[in-house]
């Protein structure tokens, strides 16, 4: 009899390890790609910004609202109805992802993903104009710094954070509200406070989202579904962060 206990023993350790070790590899794949979208937004951003302005008065064809020259290519993101295409683009791609990974297969989802980032990184190169090199950088080392132990909390706590989610998630439908509203408004009061939230609400969702991608991941899931599962895990947390980077980056940046 105590050969059999300890044979249960060993088997139902040995399956604990393997459980542990393949969400650990579920979970690495889920930050490498959400890594890996990060870089191909900021490569993409910075390769637009350099492509869109000059410092060269000749080459010069118009300004942006600071007084950056630019471009043809500038002027046709920046100051053209081109860029309600730019900022909308990023938009209709991750809602046709989220609707239609599930009919996907994992490279074609992978791809649209890869492709998102791309998009945002053209969307969010306008912010290069507006702060400083330097003031970007830092922002995004604190943002980094900031999800990365967010993140971590998230994965090992054993506190369910779902009534934090809850709550978040209904402060995110409140801050896209006063976010439409103050465009009417432009109110710099209400613009602080949209700000301060926009932090509090991502660094929130950040730990809820990391244990809820933990959650979803069965050890018997098929190579597709597991595949799908960290893409759609990678699209969240990379959300997380471009939000939270952005909010940040208001109390931050310095404006040229």
């Amino acid at each position: 009899m105590s050969d059999f206990r300890n044979y249960q023993a060993q088997t139902g350790a040995r399956s604990t390890d393997l459980i542990d070790q393949g969400l650990r590899t579920y979970m690495l794949k889920v930050y490498n790609l959400m890594g890996l979208g990060l870089a191909i937004t900021g490569v993409a951003a910075y390769l637009v910004a350099m492509l869109a302005t000059t410092t060269d008065p000749a080459q010069a064809v118009g300004q942006f609202g600071n007084g950056v020259m630019l471009t043809s290519l500038g002027v046709a993101l920046y100051g053209s109805a081109l860029k309600w295409v730019v900022m909308l683009a990023p938009v209709a791609l991750v809602f046709f992802l989220s609707f239609k990974i599930q009919s996907m297969s994992v490279s074609a989802a992978r791809t649209t993903f890869l492709v998102y980032a791309g998009l945002v990184g053209l969307s969010l190169s306008s912010i290069l104009l507006i702060y400083t090199g330097q003031s970007v950088v830092q922002t995004f080392f604190v943002t980094a710094a900031s999800f990365g132990a967010l993140s971590l909390y998230g994965y090992t706590t054993k506190r369910s954070l779902s009534a934090l989610g809850s709550f978040m998630i209904m402060g995110l439908f409140g801050l896209i509200i006063a976010s439409l509203v103050n465009i009417f408004l432009q109110s710099s009061a209400m613009a602080f406070v949209i700000s301060a939230l926009g932090v509090v609400i991502f660094a929130g969702l950040t730990a809820y989202d990391t244990q809820k991608i933990k959650e979803m991941y069965f050890e018997r899931d098929g190579a597709d579904t597991a595949g799908r599962k960290a893409i759609m895990g990678a699209l969240t947390l990379y959300l997380d962060f471009i939000n939270l980077f952005l909010f940040l980056l208001r109390f931050m940046g310095d404006r040229r």
